[in-house]
């Protein structure tokens, strides 16, 4: 059973708190929930574990869907850790391991992590077709011997913090609720790749970055960011969208740094999105997009430097 056999790769020295989840984003909503994992679990001196997924369960439970995610394994895992938990084990989400029933699968749980106490949000649900819901889990804990700890979800404004919140608001451009929502700004992160070569023919170098289609992007547009090159910080600008002055293509996101001189190509590149400047348009020829441009260039040094005083 491959799930065991993931399970199995876990070095746990002593008992453990567990929670589960996806992750996605690792918002203020998790945060809250780790910080709770954390609490509880140094109380009764016991180590941390979170248990996440890969892919996203929904391309599995809803064939044909494709969540997009707010981040990839990798970056999760790391913001994970960066949490102070001490085990990340991610789990091929498969249709076995969906078939699992919730008995089955808190079996595993005992065995591999040797979890003394399951720590969730309100909605949780394991197993099968769900049936792994609060009133169950709490049943099975007392007939299995572990602890089951609700946390109350995370509000601002009213509104309860999700992966889908925080989707709905990078569609509709709004960088500052998604900061909110988050806790840091959103962040793309990926190779950078050969381009059209269009911004360099005009002057204005960008950095093509390598993305997976999965990725969920901010709405098409040019945004104030910052660029992050092997740790050190660029102010710049970002276009994403599809070149509609030069007859459009392939979706793209393009960062312009705006003090930063050498060869990207080749190299990992990160992209934090400040605010967005305009939405991409057509423009009449190439110098009215120059023109564009130099004027996005301008009010985006403005934007960070007035950040930077704050």
């Amino acid at each position: 059973m491959q799930v065991e056999e993931e399970f199995a790769r876990s070095s746990l020295t002593r008992d453990a708190l567990v929670t589960i989840g996806v992750f996605d984003g690792v918002h203020l909503g998790h945060k809250a929930l780790l910080s709770s994992l954390k609490e509880l679990a140094t109380k009764q001196k016991l180590a941390t574990v979170a248990v996440t997924f890969s892919p996203h369960p929904q391309t599995i439970l809803s064939p044909g869907t494709k969540p997009l995610y707010l981040t990839d394994t990798v970056e999760k895992s790391g913001l994970l850790k960066k949490e102070g938990i001490d085990s990340i084990v991610v789990l091929s989400f498969t249709r076995e391991l969906a078939d699992l029933g919730a008995r089955e699968f808190l079996t595993l749980l005992k065995k591999h992590l040797r979890m003394r106490g399951l720590v969730i949000g309100p909605d949780f649900m394991l197993g099968r077709h769900g049936e792994g819901n609060i009133e169950t889990l709490r049943a099975l804990g007392k007939e299995m011997d572990f602890t089951v700890t609700v946390i109350p979800p995370v509000k601002i404004n009213g509104e309860v913090v999700s992966s889908t919140a925080i989707r709905n608001a990078l569609a509709k451009c709004d960088m500052d609720k998604v900061r909110r929502l988050v806790g840091r700004p959103y962040l793309l992160h990926g190779r950078v790749v050969h381009g059209t070569g269009r911004g360099t023919s005009l002057g204005i170098p960008t950095a093509n970055m390598e993305l997976d289609p999965a990725q969920a992007l901010p709405a098409d547009g040019v945004y104030v960011t910052r660029a992050y090159v092997e740790g050190k910080a660029y102010r710049a600008v970002t276009n994403i969208g599809k070149s509609p002055t030069f007859g459009g293509g392939k979706r793209t996101a393009e960062a312009h740094l705006l003090d930063f001189k050498g060869d990207l190509y080749g190299r990992e590149l990160r992209v934090e999105f400040v605010q967005k400047l305009r939405d991409e348009k057509k423009f009449g020829s190439p110098d009215e997009l120059m023109r564009q441009i130099a004027e996005d260039i301008k009010r985006g040094r403005a934007i960070l430097s007035e950040e930077a005083k704050t």
